[in-house]
């Protein structure tokens, strides 16, 4: 890659953002601001699930799931690979937290499902017309604990 030291860390450090802003925007519940974060005709797979294609689908999948379920999705250890210009792929990893509007809020908030898995997105970022967008997304799940 011929790219400076500054465009390297530049497309790293809009990578990194771009992971963090779908944990953010799907903990709450901002779908329509989460498929913007992704191409047009972008690619989502879901842990065991089918692959989702384009930001209509996408959209569409997430907005099925329950509106009483509480996400927290914690994004870590993001490393940005296969550099170029235009392109760039990254892995991060991801804990995910969850529990239920019905749950009653305590001290402590409310109590977190049993189940909590780690897991990791892999993602194809692009350069677009309107910025840095996830071309590609498989979702997956490694361990998990009840």
């Amino acid at each position: 890659m011929s790219s400076s030291v500054e465009d390297v860390l530049a497309i790293q450090a809009v990578c990194k953002d771009l992971a963090a802003r779908t944990a953010y925007y799907s903990d709450l519940q901002d779908y329509a601001s989460f498929v913007q974060l992704f191409t047009e005709d972008a690619q989502l797979t879901r842990p065991g699930g089918t692959p989702l294609v384009g930001r209509q689908a996408i959209l569409d999948s997430y907005r099925a799931k329950s509106a009483d379920r509480i996400t927290r999705h914690f994004v870590t250890n993001s490393v940005v690979y296969d550099i170029t210009p235009g392109s760039a792929s990254m892995s991060s990893y991801v804990l995910l937290w969850s529990s239920s509007t019905n749950e009653p809020v305590e001290a402590f908030g409310r109590k977190a499902n049993a189940r909590q898995v780690a897991g990791e997105f892999i993602d194809k970022v692009v350069l677009t017309d309107d910025g840095w967008k996830i071309a590609e997304r498989s979702a997956i799940f490694h361990m998990y604990t009840d």
